[in-house]
């Protein structure tokens, strides 16, 4: 089984957008139970105490459209213990896999990753909190979810 976790600045638009969208795609490929996918930020602002916020209602609002739930995700933290429980971090934009090396300083398994980066086209996933185009940020995800998982597929 493939551990796959995604990770953005809070996890309330991108990461778990993305996690959804994945665990949506493997599922209609029948695929599902080959992948463990969840998200995390690498801030703690979006963690109240102990309790993470929910999914950001813009956000929320574009996965519904496309019909898939996320229904009960709050945000999480990334923890320096989840490079051992996890085979990939797979971050949104550069400024993630900056934050990343402050969490995990080393590494060595080459397992943080950004999500364009398995398309053709590379790139960062925009922050829909500031850019407010949450069709377009679902657009890339979906594309980027959709090449992470053909990868990952013709590696098995």
């Amino acid at each position: 089984m493939t551990r796959i976790l995604f990770v953005c600045h809070g996890n309330i638009c991108r990461s778990p957008m993305a996690e959804f969208i994945f665990k949506d795609l493997a599922q209609k490929r029948g695929v599902a139970d080959r992948f463990f996918v969840q998200s995390a930020a690498t801030s703690s602002e979006e963690i109240c105490g102990t309790v993470g916020n929910p999914v950001y209602p813009p956000a929320r609002a574009q996965l519904e459209k496309h019909g898939i739930s996320c229904a009960g995700k709050r945000a999480a933290q990334l923890r320096k213990d989840d490079y051992d429980r996890y085979d990939l971090f797979v971050c949104m934009d550069d400024n993630n896999i900056r934050n990343i090396g402050y969490i995990f300083p080393i590494d060595p398994q080459k397992k943080v990753c950004k999500l364009l980066d398995f398309t053709a086209r590379g790139g960062n996933v925009a922050d829909p909190w500031y850019t407010r185009d949450f069709d377009q940020a679902y657009r890339d995800i979906f594309d980027g979810c959709s090449a992470l998982l053909e990868t990952l597929l013709q590696e098995k």
